[in-house]
This record gives structure tokens, C-alpha cells and sequence, in this order.
């Protein structure tokens, strides 16, 4: 499957490219303040992205870092805390190390879900919030072409194509 989005400045504009597709049977989606939005259509939130990859992160980092902590503590025999006795230490240590897998988890699972998360989201949820529109179109790459050529004629601010590699 295909994509082609195009970016107009008002709904005057939004509209008028519509109909100019309607007019050759090409279906398509207006997306912007009294359309569908975003989260409707489907654009993945860059921030909701982040913070599941930072769950995910966390869940696998908190154990794996206190299997290491106590871990850690054992090899090395340390008596950092010395009322908390010799297994009392272990435990502590392998807190320690969950701890900081927590923190690994937030911070880089948070920021690669950021910058790898959200793609092309982020500027079109950018322009939906500065008051433009956009219109979607989904087809075979002959009809995304054929969408193309008509939504120039309209000059919209930018028009991207994005395939479906497997296909």
C-alpha cells in the first residue's frame, strides 16, 4: 500500500483538493481542525511511542541490573554496608543495580523512542497543530501518481509519497 500526503495551508484549499480527487474517483482523507485528527487517523504520538519503549526498556533492565548488582556484590565481597551483614550487602547491591536499570530504562528507552519513535508523525502533528491540513491518499503507486498530479494543481506546501517496500 501506498501513501501520499500533501500539506495545505486552509480548509478552503483542503477542501477544494478533495473534490478535485472525488472528481476522478480517487478516495482520500482530510485531516485537520474539523476532520479527523491525528490519534484518529492513526499517526503514532512521538510521546506515547516513548514512553512504551521505555516500559519495555525498564521491564527488561530493572532484573537484568539487579541480577548484576548482587551479582557485583558477590564477586567483588565489598562490605559497603556493614549493619546490613554479608547477604543484607548482596541485596543492597542488587537494589543499587535495579535501581540504575530503572534509570538506564527511563532515559534511554525514553529518548531512542523520541528521536527513532515518531518519523514523519511529529512534523504532520506539528502542522495539524499550527492550523494546516492534510490530505491522505492510499492506493497502488499508479493511483498515488495519478493523486499527485492532480493535488499539485492546488500547490500545496509539500507533498510526500511513502511505499510499501514489501509490495
Amino acid at each position: 500500500m501506498n501513501y501520499l500526503v500533501a500539506v495545505l495551508p486552509d480548509r478552503i484549499q483542503a477542501e477544494a483538493a478533495y473534490l478535485g480527487l472525488e472528481k476522478e474517483s480517487i478516495k482520500s482523507t482530510i485531516l485537520g481542525r474539523g476532520y479527523k485528527t491525528a490519534d484518529e487517523f492513526g499517526l503514532i504520538d512521538p510521546k506515547e511511542q516513548a514512553k512504551n519503549q521505555a516500559k519495555l526498556m525498564t521491564l527488561w533492565l530493572v532484573p537484568f541490573g539487579f541480577f548484576a548488582g548482587f551479582t557485583f556484590s558477590l564477586i567483588t565481597g565489598l562490605d559497603t554496608f556493614a549493619w546490613a551483614g554479608e547477604i543484607g550487602n548482596h541485596i543492597i547491591g542488587g537494589l543499587l543495580g535495579a535501581g540504575s536499570g530503572a534509570m538506564g530504562g527511563v532515559l534511554v528507552g525514553g529518548g531512542v523512542g523520541l528521536l527513532v519513535g515518531s518519523g514523519d508523525a511529529l512534523p504532520y502533528r506539528n502542522r495539524l497543530d499550527a492550523g494546516k491540513y492534510l490530505i491522505v491518499v492510499e492506493g497502488s503507486e499508479t493511483l498515488t501518481r495519478q493523486a499527485t498530479r492532480i493535488l499539485r494543481q492546488f500547490e500545496p506546501e509539500n507533498i510526500q509519497g511513502y511505499g510499501d517496500p514489501t509490495s
